[in-house]
């Protein structure tokens, strides 16, 4: 899905929301932001917004000199995560259709992103309590598990630190022996690392490789050749985010995304409302 006008003074705000949450004083608030209005001027039209946040997101660390500012963000919300894990699944294990509440609740987890206007729309909390009454489309959650029951390998791509441990139940559910999880290359807003995800418990439960790069996103012609194998030799890929959804929109091979819509630029491009609850396969 390429860039769009109205993402431009989103890619803004997402940098005047960093420098909110990361207590930037006035002076550094202003560089960043000047610099960001400056790098604009290079956007491509025809590349997803993703890799422009990606340049924000490098600015924002030379600006701050801390390569993965939003560390103590991340470390927070996979710790208030884990706090709520047992609650997740012992409800997601009571539920009459344990698969569809666990597909509700990983989309649940979704709201937990900090590069889409600076704050999660709701905390952690929230989304827990919140994620069994998510409207979903049930028939394409019916089309999934059929094929997460054909499938011998599944390539799970990650999006969020703290999502993370709302996906765990899905995870378990699809089975450790035929699951990969895929989080990013390095540091880029709130986006999983490996290193998140080892916090978040999944390096001990699942196969968990890296895209290679720091995009908030898959994006295939710079993801490594370890990635692009594994993507090509899926029997199913299954994505998680918003990000991951930009820039995979239109890829030849099938793909089941499951992302909370929360930007006017997708939602206009879905014909939907903003907040919905996708589950959507192309």
């Amino acid at each position: 899905m390429n860039i769009r006008v109205e993402c431009v003074p989103c890619l803004l705000n997402q940098a005047l929301s960093a420098a909110r949450v990361l207590g930037l004083g006035d002076r550094a608030a202003r560089r960043l932001m000047l610099r960001c209005a400056e790098e604009l001027r290079w956007l491509k039209w025809d590349e997803p917004a993703p890799l422009m946040g990606r340049r924000v997101h490098r600015i924002l660390s030379e600006v701050t000199g801390d390569p993965d500012p939003y560390r103590g963000v991340k470390d927070a919300s996979t710790d208030a995560a884990l706090a709520l894990l047992p609650g997740m699944e012992a409800v997601v294990a009571a539920a009459p259709d344990p698969f569809l509440a666990a597909v509700r609740v990983a989309i649940a987890g979704n709201v937990i992103d900090f590069g889409t206007g600076g704050r999660p729309a709701m905390g952690v909390e929230e989304a827990a309590s919140t994620a069994l009454s998510l409207d979903v489309d049930e028939a394409t959650v019916e089309s999934l598990r059929r094929r997460i029951g054909e499938a011998q390998d599944v390539l799970f791509l990650a999006d969020n630190a703290g999502e993370l441990v709302f996906d765990r139940p899905l995870l378990d559910l699809i089975g450790a022996d035929k699951v990969t999880v895929v989080v990013r290359g390095g540091p880029v807003i709130n986006d999983a690392t490996l290193r998140d995800a080892r916090r978040a418990g999944l390096t001990d439960r699942y196969t968990v490789v890296t895209s290679g790069v720091d995009i908030p996103g898959i994006w295939l012609p710079e993801c490594s050749a370890d990635t692009l194998d594994r993507f090509e030799r899926a029997d199913l890929v299954l994505s998680k985010g918003q990000g991951n959804f930009e820039t995979l929109d239109g890829q030849a091979r099938p793909v089941f995304f499951l992302f909370l819509v929360k930007c006017v630029s997708v939602a206009s491009s879905l014909g939907v409302e903003l907040h919905e609850a996708m589950v959507r396969t192309q």
